[in-house]
Order: structure tokens, then C-alpha cells, then sequence
């Protein structure tokens, strides 16, 4: 049999979740003798924005799932690659929950299949820059008794979250970022913990550039005391990994009622689905020891202060100036003594 002369009566337009690519669709659009119809006039292309759009469905989506609904939204947001690779069970396994709850979250989204929603993540691994292969100094390490392959396993890592946390961003978010931030009249941050040391050094610096920079909380309080004051004309920056800190989220919490706009720096798409930040940069902590790697996360904090420092310009170049100056005067740098 000949090919239809006109495609459009005969092929049914597809949905936004069915335009993926042929070799997994052809049986289920339209076929005569093993041949795509639609790929003789046209090949089918992933769609580049489903993966995206799919994820920013979820998230949205979670507040209204079900507990388990909810696990398994979050494992999809938060581990996107595995979830392309893996099969049904092995993704379920992880995710701690049934493969039907994952089948559920398909049909809820639209797509026909469990397989249809996993197709946009396994697509987006073709174009993926992870660091996989060892390099010789590494291989190296490796061969190395006892310590050798500790020092390869964590530095290969270290380089692959680094290159992961970076890849993420989006330029034009952190230039929102930059102008919610110089717009605010009080920018707080706060963290505790191993989020604490991130969220120091990023005022340390950040406030060079930013001067309405405030760490909090300040002289033992709690975040929220120091947060009474805040209004709608303020940001809250919080830090926070898994697993993530009480403290640091009832203020958010806090924050956010009184209509502080919120900054999460964090590993995960989803930390809270009550909280909705207006931005949220996530860092890969995946780690080979017992706990997470902040590798990627200072990565993020640094590009995060190399905008500041550029949205500040002259100014913030003459505060560095100033504390540099003020520091040399008081002292603050250990000089070598001369010897007399």
C-alpha cells in the first residue's frame, strides 16, 4: 500500500507528550508494513522544552499528591539522570514506593505511559557533560594501594558535581536573581549546620558587593526573631541540604507569610511543597562518604557572588577597596618580622 496523499486527515494530530521521537511511537500514531508515515514527510524530534516543562508540571503537581505520589514526584525533580536510565522497578526500588505510583504520576500528567514521561530524561542524557571518563593522573591514583582509589572516587566525584551544579543554571535566572537582590531593601541569609560555613563565606564576600547583605540570626536569636521586621520589600536567601533544617524552613515559612521574596540555595527542586520561592538554585551534593559534597554548592555561591560583584560595579569595587584598606591598617594579615 502506497503512502496517504494527505497526512493531515489521515495521521491524528499529536498531544504535547506524544511528540517524541518515532522509533518508541510509530506503532501507536500510524504504520503500513513497519513504515512511520510521519517520518516519511517529517522525522518526529523530541521536543527540547518537555523535559523542562514536565518537571515544572510536578512541581507544581505536589502539593496535591498523595504521600507516596509526592516521594516519587520528588525523586524525578531530584534525580533526573537516574530516572531516565533506570527501568520501572529499579527507579521504584529507589524511590521507595510501588511502580504503580509512578504510573499514576504518568497518567496524571498526561502522558499515555510510564515510558512516554521517561523518555524527555532519557533524551536530555545524549546532551548531558558529566564527567565519566578517569583522567590519567586519576587512573593513576587508582592503581594505588588503600588510599588511591578513596582519592579517585572523591575527586572524580568532586570535578562531576562541580561541572553538574554549574551546567544547570540558567544565565537569565541569576540576572533576576542579581536585580531581586540589589532591589531589596534588606537581603537576609540564613542557614545552620554544614550550610552555615556556605552561608558565612557567601556574606563575607557578598556584602562587599551588597551591602544590605544581614546574616542571620544574629547574637544567638532565632532567624525568625531577627525576620519580625521584614515586609514585602525584603529577600530571605536560605541554605539548606538534605536533610534539611527545621529551622531554616519554619523561617522560610515565616518569611514567606509576611511577603519576603525567597531565595533557596539548596539540593532539590522540591525542599518543601508548601514553600514556593521565587527562585531556587540547586547544587548536586551527591558525596562517596557519609556526607554530602559541597563542592558543587560553593561553585553555585561563587558564580551567585561573581554577579553581584558585576550588577555592583563601581561601588562594590570601592568597598573591597575600603575593607582592604581597613584591614592593613588594623593589622589583620600576619606579616613575616624582619629580623634585626
Amino acid at each position: 500500500m502506497g503512502h496517504p496523499a494527505d497526512f493531515s486527515k489521515t495521521v491524528p494530530r499529536l498531544t504535547h507528550a506524544q511528540f517524541i521521537h518515532c522509533e518508541l511511537r510509530w506503532k501507536s500514531i500510524a504504520s503500513e508494513n513497519n513504515v512511520c508515515y510521519l517520518c516519511v514527510k517529517e522525522p518526529i524530534r523530541m521536543d527540547p522544552t518537555l523535559k523542562a516543562e514536565t518537571t515544572a508540571a510536578l512541581k507544581q503537581s505536589i502539593p496535591q499528591y498523595s504521600p507516596q505520589m509526592k516521594r516519587a514526584a520528588k525523586y524525578i525533580v531530584d534525580q533526573p539522570a537516574a530516572f531516565g536510565l533506570d527501568p520501572i522497578r529499579e527507579t521504584a526500588r529507589k524511590a521507595q514506593v510501588s511502580t504503580y505510583t509512578f504510573v499514576k504520576i504518568a497518567k496524571n500528567l498526561g502522558f499515555s505511559s510510564y515510558e512516554e514521561l521517561r523518555q524527555p530524561f532519557r533524551h536530555a542524557l545524549l546532551s548531558s557533560t558529566d564527567v565519566q571518563s578517569d583522567a590519567d593522573w586519576l587512573q593513576d591514583l587508582r592503581a594505588q594501594p588503600e588510599f588511591g582509589p578513596v582519592y579517585a572516587n572523591a575527586a572524580q566525584n568532586a570535578v562531576a558535581i562541580v561541572a553538574r551544579s554549574l551546567e544547570r543554571q540558567q544565565l537569565h535566572e541569576l540576572e533576576q536573581i542579581a536585580d531581586m537582590l540589589f532591589s531589596a531593601n534588606s537581603v537576609y541569609l540564613t542557614a545552620v549546620r554544614s550550610s552555615y560555613a556556605i552561608a558565612y563565606y557567601l556574606h563575607y564576600v557578598g556584602r562587599m558587593a551588597l551591602p544590605q547583605l544581614q546574616l542571620i540570626p544574629r547574637h544567638r536569636n532565632s532567624a525568625i526573631d531577627d525576620l519580625n521586621d521584614a515586609t514585602d520589600r525584603d529577600v530571605l536567601i536560605a541554605i539548606t541540604v538534605t536533610p534539611y533544617s527545621r529551622e531554616t524552613i519554619e523561617a522560610c515559612a515565616f518569611a514567606k507569610k509576611k511577603g519576603v521574596k525567597l531565595l533557596l540555595i539548596t539540593d532539590s527542586e522540591v525542599v518543601s511543597p508548601e514553600l514556593v520561592p521565587e527562585h531556587t538554585v540547586v547544587a548536586s551534593v551527591l558525596s562517596t562518604h557519609n556526607f554530602g559534597c559541597l563542592s558543587g554548592m560553593m561553585a553555585v555561591v561563587d558564580l551567585l557572588i561573581a554577579f553581584l560583584m558585576k550588577r555592583g560595579g563601581a561601588a562594590a569595587h570601592d568597598r573591597i577597596k575600603s575593607y582592604e584598606k581597613v584591614r592593613i591598617e588594623s593589622n589583620a594579615y600576619w606579616v613575616k618580622q624582619e629580623k634585626h
